[in-house]
């Protein structure tokens, strides 16, 4: 099976997240799509990010029903902060018979170089790389395992959310409607 993994600390996840993940499942050779919640990244602090479970709910809240996609707390349980590299060796160890995909935005592969064993990661897994704002295909690095994939280029973040919900604007259309749900329920953000 080929198993795209599409990581991020999703605080909270959004419909962005979600568009860019139907399009990766209905356009590209991917089976299913997993959402690697990350518990921080190293490139990230950890001042306003939610507890690991309240974020998992968020994504399970989200993609509920819908078998092309699975929420995965695997990095949960490894070293923080969480490498990319450790996290595809230990789910290929985990699940050998999956071929494993990286998704990721244009704007992370600008900065590829500065990951822990990036060689490792093009040497053998294959990219699927979507379209970020301002950022121009032809500054981005050139590899065999490097797939442009021309999905809609989505201006929805994460941090525009939890900014609007602190000051009181009302964006349940921004996210999916039981992540909303659970988000106003919980008064998360305010």
């Amino acid at each position: 099976m080929k198993v795209g993994l599409y990581f991020g600390t999703y605080n909270p996840i959004h419909i962005g997240h979600m568009a860019i993940a139907n399009y990766l499942v209905t356009h590209s050779d991917i089976d299913q799509l997993w959402f690697v919640i990350s518990p921080q990244s190293p490139f990230k602090t950890k001042k306003k990010l939610l507890d690991n479970y309240q974020r998992q709910e968020m994504v399970e809240r989200a993609i509920e029903n819908d078998d092309r996609f699975r929420s995965s707390s695997i990095e949960f349980n490894l070293p923080i902060p969480s490498y990319t590299i450790d996290t595809l060796t230990y789910l290929h160890e985990r699940h050998p018979k999956h071929d494993f995909y990286l998704i990721m935005g244009a704007d992370n592969l600008l900065h590829i170089e500065k990951w822990k064993n990036y060689e490792l990661i093009l040497e053998n897994y294959n990219l699927l790389v979507y379209p970020r704002p301002g950022i121009d295909e032809s500054q981005l690095k050139k590899h065999p395992h490097i797939h442009f994939i021309q999905a809609p280029v989505m201006e929805i973040s994460s941090s525009f959310i939890r900014k609007a919900i602190a000051e009181g604007k009302d964006i349940r259309h921004f996210l999916p409607t039981k992540t909303w749900e659970y988000i106003d329920e919980m008064s998360f953000y305010k």
